[in-house]
């Protein structure tokens, strides 16, 4: 990307990708109802998380990790384990992230992520209790995006879910107040499987999958997060201030839906192949 900040590449970009839009192309030559070519590696980092997944979508590659702790439920639902997803952009994957504690974009990928996997009910959190109103599992998914071109949201989407899919870890039981190992590797116990498509709007026009000089160009941006039988989980406007009408609503969750079927069954292509 150079040194040019993400206002000057909108000035410069804004028409150009407009008028091509408008012809019915996008700078990549690809139609806008499809996806970027999309990579998925299960198992990536056995060593260091119960479960993990790289994924590539074009140029943009993200690495989601899982970890399963023991922990104390929350005080509103003390049957119920705990999910959560969190975020972390290095200038590694970017020159446009920076060093320091999460900033906006990071905490903004991490709900919609984790928002997707929440609503959707993907991990059976009364499975994960050991013993009610004292100790649950906790099952933290961790992104951290390699490349950035665009789209981090359904790269991170996918990664988590893959990863999630791969998680395995050692049982525990509480045996004379203590928790102990039962001996036994149990899999993360899933009812769902959601993942998110983003689909931006630029002039009067959506795209999926944006790239990031057409990011910077979205008047706002939809992601909708499909489920294995293609039911809407959850749905969050952003990206920018932009008005969208129900007519372009109702188009992009159509787009969301074209391409679901596919992205699920790479995910599940590449979880088969770690198995």
């Amino acid at each position: 990307m150079g040194d040019y900040s993400s206002e000057t590449l909108s000035h410069i970009d804004r028409k150009f990708i407009e008028d091509l839009i408008r012809k019915g192309e996008r700078l990549d030559g690809r139609a806008f109802d499809e996806y970027r070519n999309i990579e998925i590696e299960a198992n990536v980092v056995p060593a260091k998380a119960e479960g993990s997944a790289l994924v590539r979508l074009g140029d943009t590659s993200v690495v989601a990790g899982v970890k399963v702790l023991v922990g104390e439920p929350y005080p509103d639902s003390p049957d119920e384990g705990v999910t959560m997803v969190t975020a972390e952009m290095s200038p590694i994957a970017s020159p446009l992230f920076e060093l320091g504690p999460p900033k906006e974009d990071a905490i903004e990928l991490a709900r919609i992520v984790d928002r997707g996997v929440r609503e959707s009910e993907t991990v059976d959190t009364k499975s994960l209790c050991i013993e009610e109103g004292k100790k649950v599992y906790m099952v933290f998914a961790d992104v951290y995006p390699l490349e950035y071109d665009g789209n981090l949201i359904d790269a991170s989407s996918i990664a988590v879910n893959a990863a999630l899919l791969t998680t395995k870890y050692p049982e525990m039981k509480v045996e004379d107040k203590k928790v102990v190992a039962t001996g036994n590797i149990v899999k993360l116990p899933i009812k769902n499987i959601a993942i998110e498509h983003t689909v931006s709007k630029i002039g009067n026009r959506l795209i999926i999958d944006a790239n990031l000089r057409e990011e910077f160009v979205q008047d706002c941006r939809l992601t909708m997060a499909v489920d294995q039988n293609d039911n809407f989980t959850a749905l969050q406007k952003g990206g920018g201030s932009g008005p969208i009408s129900l007519e372009l609503v109702d188009q992009a969750m159509g787009m969301a839906l074209d391409n679901a079927k596919e992205i699920k069954d790479l995910i599940n292509a590449a979880v088969k192949d770690v198995e």
